[in-house]
């Protein structure tokens, strides 16, 4: 207690693990661009619901427009700053936040991709952490309200790995875990890039495709050739960034190898990855869709560039090609346009070597 706490961005991650710290009687400003969700907040309070196994609560909040964060300039100085944006408003986002930061205050990306260079391109490595969100499937349903499509990871699975850029264990990389875990399970990883890494895997694998077919998570993998791409987008990203360096985790709770092998036609990987994926849909609600799918519907710009056209670019630079990212980025472009629209055969009878 007694730390200036902003969520710099409530929507669906920011919204829920913001949430439960002010359940919690930490002091958190919430800071958001969409005017009737910060009106909502300030009347009725941020509301949290999940599909299943957890109750429904409502906790008062303290919500901020972006208009009004010059307010804090009266304040005692802010000490953690989770930046909860989309990864294209990181750079302005963490811009906003910088002036009202505390001597030792720090910046720490709550969000999809790998958005730490673009944090402490504002404010300086020494000032950045990182904070993965592992399958958390979190939605901004409405002004004020955060739903789940699932219920809490626990002990089955760790949702929040908060880590330093340089991979010591510090202070503050566990007085974010402490935070961060009145939401859920959460850890200190000394592997933050590969953590990081191994999230976009995940990220690369789903979003994408729900974006572009239209279906939600679990419609996406019980499809036998949309699963079969989803793999093979997973394992170049998996090689990938192995080539980069990094330390991969497990993805989707399955190694690193087995999502590869998996993608490259191997028979036994497949079945393997395969089975799995086909279990974990159990613990989905039939309506979840991942990030990039709930932007499409909503006709938000999505994060295509920073997931797989990210993995694209990457592999270019190393002198790996990524054909099935490559396809999959232009087609999402397609649809984002309004050129074409969502339908599973964009993949179905997409032709790859």
């Amino acid at each position: 207690m007694g730390r200036r706490i902003a969520i710099v961005g409530t929507g669906a991650v920011g919204g829920y693990a913001g949430a439960h710290m002010a359940q919690a009687g930490e002091d958190v400003t919430f800071i958001d661009p969409w005017p009737e969700h910060v009106e909502q907040m300030r009347r009725h309070g941020l509301s949290i619901t999940h599909a299943k196994d957890v109750p429904q609560f409502t906790v008062p909040v303290r919500a901020l427009h972006v208009t009004d964060v010059q307010h804090l300039a009266k304040e005692a100085p802010i000490d953690i700053a989770f930046v909860c944006m989309k990864s294209y408003d990181t750079g302005w986002a963490t811009m906003l936040i910088r002036q009202y930061l505390a001597p030792s205050g720090c910046v720490v990306s709550l969000q999809n991709c790998m958005n730490e260079e673009a944090v402490a391109a504002v404010v300086g490595w020494g000032r950045t952490l990182g904070c993965i969100a592992s399958r958390i499937t979190v939605e901004l349903r409405a002004p004020g309200h955060v739903h789940r499509g699932a219920g809490k990871g626990g002990a089955r699975h760790t949702v929040f790995r908060a880590g330093e850029v340089h991979g010591r264990i510090t202070p503050r990389a566990e007085e974010v875990r402490r935070l961060v875990a009145f939401a859920d399970s959460a850890k200190v990883t000394e592997n933050l890039w590969g953590e990081r890494w191994s999230k976009l895997v995940a990220n690369v694998m789903g979003n994408g495709i729900a974006a572009c077919t239209g279906l939600a998570s679990n419609a996406c993998i019980q499809d036998d050739a949309l699963r079969r791409f989803m793999l093979r987008l997973g394992s170049e990203a998996i090689r990938i960034g192995e080539a980069l360096g990094y330390r991969l985790e497990e993805v989707l709770h399955l190694p690193p190898e087995t999502i590869a092998r998996a993608g490259e036609g191997d028979d036994a990987a497949w079945h393997d990855a395969s089975e799995h994926m086909l279990a974990g849909t159990r613990h989905l609600s039939a309506e979840q869709r991942p990030s990039m799918g709930q932007d499409m519907v909503k006709g938000r710009r999505t994060e295509i560039d920073f997931l797989n056209g990210f993995v694209v670019a990457r592999g270019e630079e190393i002198g790996i090609g990524a054909r099935a990212n490559a396809a999959l980025t232009d087609i999402v472009h397609r649809v984002e346009r309004g050129e074409i629209g969502p339908d599973p055969r964009h993949i179905t009878e997409l032709r790859l070597n």
